[in-house]
């Protein structure tokens, strides 16, 4: 048995989908944790790790029978990848290219649209050279995508993998953000495709449902 705990934020999303992705196989329950209830927030989470941040897993059945506990966003993907041999390749070429993806996610999608996302609602007059600066960014990152995606259906290549379970939550974002999809049509056609997955839909849907075998 695992137990998830998480809200419905991108991060959050990003491991909802892989569960939903391998529901057959996970046994999980999810813990809706309201990020922004501070003491919630503590309670549930703070005794758990050393980073009070949510998504966090814990396999209380992990390898040897010990308990497993996984914090940051991609390294629970990672680890329910390997624990479920499913959505990471093992061929190396292709499994390093679903690594650089993923950590191209961690490290420059889902902070730059964090950060625009942030500034963009606070609606200062002060914020306008962080909200310049961060929607240049964010502009380039999609057009990255974009180049990357004229050439591959998914990010790693030919297979849908954790890197498209990664990226896709964010991407949710990238309209409201002022990101016009006519000038990125691979990157909204490859959007389309991941969100018709049954698994994708039931996982948008959570923290409120229960996944347990």
């Amino acid at each position: 048995m695992m137990d998830l705990y998480t809200w419905g934020t991108p991060n959050g999303h990003k491991v909802h989908i892989m569960l939903m992705e391998c529901e057959r196989e996970a046994d999980c329950r999810v813990h809706a944790v309201n990020i922004n209830d501070k003491e919630q927030l503590a309670d549930q989470v703070s005794p758990l790790v050393v980073n009070p941040k949510i998504p966090f897993l814990v396999d209380r059945h992990g390898a040897d029978n010990a308990e497993v506990r996984v914090s940051e966003s991609g390294a629970i993907l990672i680890y329910l990848a390997e624990k479920y041999q499913r959505f990471l390749a093992t061929e190396p070429l292709e499994r390093f290219r679903a690594l650089q993806w993923l950590m191209f996610q961690m490290s420059a999608v889902g902070p730059m649209m964090g950060q625009l996302n942030h500034f963009r609602g606070r609606q200062n007059d002060g914020d306008a050279y962080a909200v310049e600066r961060f929607s240049t960014e964010v502009l380039r990152l999609h057009d990255v995508m974009e180049k990357h995606l004229t050439a591959c259906s998914y990010f790693a290549g030919g297979q849908y993998s954790i890197a498209d379970m990664a990226i896709f939550p964010w991407i949710r974002l990238s309209q409201k953000l002022g990101i016009a999809w006519q000038d990125h049509p691979h990157l909204h056609d490859w959007y389309e495709r991941v969100l018709a997955r049954p698994a994708v839909q039931r996982a948008l849907l959570l923290p409120h449902l229960t996944l347990a075998a």
